[in-house]
């Protein structure tokens, strides 16, 4: 191996090591005793003790929350990619007066930082009684993900090739068949990658659940959590076993997309 490949593969060595310490630590904590924690803060643990998955599963709303989490990811993920993969044709495939101008408004939507449109929200949705609702949150979540959506199918649209498009138009197709039967099955992958992608956004979002969910029975899991970790502050193996479960389904679908999600990264970046 070549000292420059060497010292490459070192340094990537090194950043892994350094991104999987806190969900080693997280594991480790969460399989020990709260007396060994107490002594044994950072080694491994000496027994695994599984009564903290246990209290977490049996003794809180744990699925509740789990459920209206699932609710929120799959009705934001979903309104999100209908828009996007329909604004992204557009401004893609279709001629129009201010398509340049719509696209690099949606991307400069992307720099926006969602804390400074929470107040203004509020107020909107105390009048229109969209707090605590789940279609209140779904659109703010839709909101949020859709700029990014839009810029990364966009980019991929126009990597297609544009014979396929005049082929499809001499037969008659207009372009929502054209969206359906050839747009959206060769853009599988970025497609998936927005699914995983956004679905880990709104699966770990804290502060929109809390503000805009005030019902206890419309906390998400991450909110609950939170929740969680007040009450029982001193048992952090305890808190810990909940962030291992909580982090558990992401983690999986993100392995089971891992093919696709790389390739949807790279989508638009070499034509």
């Amino acid at each position: 191996m070549k000292p420059d490949h060497a010292l490459k593969h070192g340094i990537l060595l090194i950043a892994t090591f350094l991104a999987l310490v806190p969900t080693f630590f997280m594991v480790m904590t969460s399989l020990k005793s709260e007396d060994e924690y107490t002594f044994n803060k950072i080694g491994p643990p000496h027994g695994l003790v599984f009564d903290n998955f246990r209290g977490v599963l049996f003794d809180s709303p744990f699925f509740i929350w789990m459920e209206n989490s699932i609710i929120l990811a799959l009705g934001a993920v979903a309104l999100s990619t209908v828009v996007s993969c329909l604004g992204a044709y557009a401004i893609a495939r279709m001629q129009f007066t201010g398509r340049g101008l719509l696209f690099s408004v949606s991307t400069a939507l992307m720099a926006v930082p969602p804390v400074v449109m929470i107040v203004p929200l509020f107020v909107l949705y105390t009048e229109l009684g969209l707090i605590s609702t789940y279609e209140g949150a779904i659109i703010i979540y839709a909101g949020l993900i859709t700029p990014f959506s839009v810029y990364l199918l966009t980019t991929f649209f126009r990597t297609l090739p544009r014979e396929l498009f005049e082929s499809a138009r001499m037969d008659g197709a207009g372009d929502l068949l054209i969206l359906w039967r050839i747009v959206l099955p060769l853009s599988l992958p970025a497609l998936l990658t927005l699914v995983v992608v956004n679905a880990l956004y709104v699966w770990n979002d804290l502060i929109i659940a809390i503000i805009f969910l005030q019902d206890d029975a419309k906390r998400t899991l991450m909110a609950g959590i939170s929740v969680f970790q007040g009450r029982y502050e001193n048992q952090i193996p305890l808190v810990m076993a909940g962030m291992v479960i909580a982090s558990a389904p992401i983690i999986i679908l993100s392995i089971a997309f891992q093919k696709y999600f790389i390739e949807g990264l790279m989508a638009g970046a070499v034509k």
